[in-house]
């Protein structure tokens, strides 16, 4: 069974199941798992975890993504996207200036109302179920946060604009759309969306489903492959001695003073809250500690380390 992590650009008509069923296939195991899901007319980054990482998925703590996207205006769908029916259509603005401005405005924390075409659940059903049954329940707004949005200009077609945006987790980019075509007056409806970042990883890092169909039918796969420890670069790491390594790997706690690198200081209470990337005394990557108060020992909070 293979450890680590894919970096997938998802291609469009693919749902994330349908890329874990793709790589089920090409890589003959059955624990992998995603982070992130996206539509299938949504193309981009797709984390896609293998064997141990698995583990990881629900530790990772870079929810921010960037998104390029484009909308038109003067329409909207139900689906608040191209690819839902048009529910109205109107004269649309066309003062580039005034679109820039609008597009703009939308950079700061705001309150957003989560589309009916969303996998939220109220009292226990998805909201896309309820709306293709034709109901329209009453929902929440939520605050999310665009850190920087940036106009990117029209497009070859008519009436439809680019930007790139820098959001919070829970950030729905077709209701942004939905929401800069209102602010206009004229209705937006987004028309394509690529995932260009998430968990920290780039687009330009990912490798299509093809390109990992031919590494592995050349027996190169493990080269497409990251290893865990990269998915924890963030935290700090400690190494520990022979004796550390071998109590660590059996569960066993350790004191904190004695662990080199560890920040132990009850006054400094953010350490407590810190974590640690941890590695064996021959450099091997065992997982994720921190220290515990009031107990005052250093545990682990998840390990990846391979059975010998």
């Amino acid at each position: 069974m293979k450890d680590g992590f894919l970096l997938i650009d998802k291609p469009a008509g693919f749902t994330s199941f349908d890329v874990i069923a793709k790589l089920r296939g090409i890589l003959k195991q059955k624990k992998i798992g995603h982070g992130g899901t996206l539509d299938p007319n949504v193309t981009g980054v797709l984390p896609v975890f293998l064997g141990k990482a698995t583990k990881a998925i629900d530790m990772l703590e870079r929810h921010e993504k960037k998104y390029t996207a484009t909308f038109r205006l003067g329409i909207e769908t139900d689906t608040q996207d191209i690819w839902g029916s048009v529910i109205e259509e109107c004269e649309p603005v066309r003062d580039i200036e005034k679109i820039r401005e609008t597009v703009l405005s939308f950079k700061g924390k705001q309150n957003q109302l989560p589309p009916m075409y969303s996998a939220i659940k109220i009292n226990g059903v998805r909201l896309y179920d309820l709306a293709r049954q034709g109901e329209i329940v009453p929902r929440e707004s939520r605050e999310i946060e665009i850190f920087d949005i940036d106009f990117l200009g029209k497009t070859e077609n008519e009436d439809e604009y680019k930007f790139s945006v820098y959001c919070s987790k829970g950030t729905y980019v077709r209701t942004l759309c939905a929401d800069i075509g209102a602010a206009l007056g004229c209705g937006g409806t987004m028309t394509s969306l690529v995932r260009t970042m998430a968990l920290g990883f780039e687009k330009s890092e990912c490798v299509s489903l093809d390109e990992v169909q031919k590494a592995a039918d050349e027996g190169g796969v493990d080269s497409l492959i990251h290893p865990v420890k990269d998915l924890f670069e963030s935290y700090p790491p400690i190494y520990l001695s022979e004796k550390q390594t071998k109590m660590y790997k059996n569960g066993v706690a350790l004191d904190p003073r004695r662990v080199s690198g560890v920040i132990y200081d009850t006054a400094y209470i953010v350490a407590e809250w810190q974590k640690y990337s941890v590695f064996s005394d021959k450099n091997e990557f065992l997982g994720v500690g921190q220290v515990k108060y009031p107990e005052r020992e250093f545990r682990s909070l998840k390990l990846f380390f391979n059975e010998e």
